[in-house]
């Protein structure tokens, strides 16, 4: 056990730690997301419809602010970018928490969405900027770790202080936001990769109109978008289902549970089985997992099959997710690694979207067999793409391998801003 702890947790930089651990006190108390639809309609009493539309606003301002958080990163920085849109976070809770009427919390909700969100390329950015590119699978897999961690914690704190009074939900996420941003100021440096000597080429040539046109990642992007929209099927058409079956919605909660139960119990694992192995492979045999995973929930008709299904589909999560984070990295020029974070995080935005609409849908005039058989055939379309993509990836990942190397120039100590330990070699969403 040792000998795996140091294996799972050691050699990586100082800073990653600090990022890690910014991560947690954060989902520690990400309370407000959890609980705004029934803080809308149950404590201020507005209508289904109206709780919906402050919601849906939330995304709007989250696409927006992924898309600029990218930009600002590799143009201003990812420490300027990440205490912006953490403080403005922090007052923003604040005053949706005490905003009394229905514009009011439109307007705020749009703006939270916006920095919250924002937020998410740049700390991506900095955490491929100073992990080495052998140990990101590992790095990946402990972020994500912390987030699942922090999330299954967050959710019983938010039903907790839900009982005391809904504005504590508003103050303690404000909280622990302004906690993690203390932390980046004080502690973290600035870790946008310096220009090489004598490289006349402008930091940020092409800008986001690059980005759009770099058509292996605009195509890895279109592949992994098939398996967000199946993934997220299970906030939207799984419950639906399991209610059609007889069961409640008590039982669908710890159903869905097991995900994250496993994934804390298991993702340390994880580095052990991908670590050194092709990623575009990795990313089809995830894909097929969950594939099967959400086609065996078409012969679901008891709880404990659903749960089954569960199991299955969040082995495949657990295996793909820090691979998905790997690609993004490699396959991100260092001058520009905010913009492709951003993107990255838009697709998934995209796909959280488009998963209860077309789910909805086949669900509707197709039933409940024919969904999750189609989440199969699209899973199988997913890993033949990641498949058929895998040598261009490759030959783009060794084009850039060069450059993904973070060479920061020695650093002033100061009170404010402490140097952290050198990395050997040095992404986040």
């Amino acid at each position: 056990m040792r000998v795996w702890f140091d294996q799972a947790v050691g050699g990586l930089p100082r800073q990653f730690w600090l990022l890690w651990t910014g991560t947690l006190i954060n989902r520690l108390g990400s309370f407000v997301v959890i609980f705004l639809a029934i803080y809308l309609t149950a404590d201020r009493h507005f209508s289904q419809s109206q709780a919906g539309l402050v919601i849906g606003l939330y995304g709007v301002g989250g696409a927006l602010g992924t898309t600029l958080g990218g930009v600002l990163a590799d143009r201003w920085g990812r420490k300027p970018t990440m205490l912006t849109a953490q403080f403005g976070a922090a007052a923003l809770m604040l005053a949706l928490g005490f905003a009394q009427h229905y514009p009011q919390i439109l307007v705020a909700t749009f703006a939270l969405g916006l920095f919250s969100e924002a937020v998410r390329p740049a700390f991506s950015a900095m955490m491929v900027d100073v992990v080495p590119e052998a140990d990101r699978v590992r790095a990946f897999s402990l972020n994500y770790w912390a987030i699942n961690l922090g999330f299954a914690l967050s959710a019983v704190g938010a039903g907790l202080a839900a009982k005391v009074d809904y504005l504590l939900l508003f103050v303690v996420d404000a909280g622990t936001t302004l906690v993690t941003a203390v932390i980046c100021l004080i502690f973290i440096r600035e870790t946008r990769p310096a220009r090489s000597p004598g490289d006349s080429r402008p930091r940020h040539s092409g800008g986001m109109i690059a980005v759009l046109t770099d058509r292996v990642f605009m195509a890895y992007l279109l592949v992994s978008l098939g398996g967000i929209a199946v993934m997220m099927q299970h906030m939207s058409t799984l419950p639906i289902a399991m209610t059609a079956e007889g069961l409640s919605a008590a039982t669908y909660g710890w159903v869905i549970a097991v995900n994250g139960v496993l994934i804390v119990l298991g993702q340390l694992f994880v580095p052990r089985l991908i670590g050194g192995r092709d990623p575009a492979r990795v990313l089809a045999l995830g894909s097929l997992i969950i594939g099967v995973g959400f086609g065996l929930t078409a012969f679901a008709h008891a709880s404990w099959f659903f749960a089954l299904s569960v199991v299955i589909w969040t082995l495949g999560e657990m295996i793909q997710s820090p691979s998905n984070a790997t690609t993004v990295a490699a396959l991100s020029p260092a001058s520009m690694r905010g913009r492709y974070q951003g993107l990255n995080s838009l697709s998934w935005s995209a796909g959280t979207a488009l998963a209860p609409v077309m789910g909805g849908l086949t669900q509707e005039h197709l039933g409940n067999t024919a969904l999750w058989i189609g989440c199969f055939l699209v899973c199988a379309l997913v890993a033949a793409g990641h498949l058929m993509a895998g040598p261009s990836r490759q030959r783009r990942m060794r084009q850039l391998a060069p450059a993904t190397t973070f060479e920061p120039p020695a650093p002033v100590p100061s009170v404010a801003e402490p140097v952290a330990d050198a990395p050997a070699e040095l992404p986040a969403r």
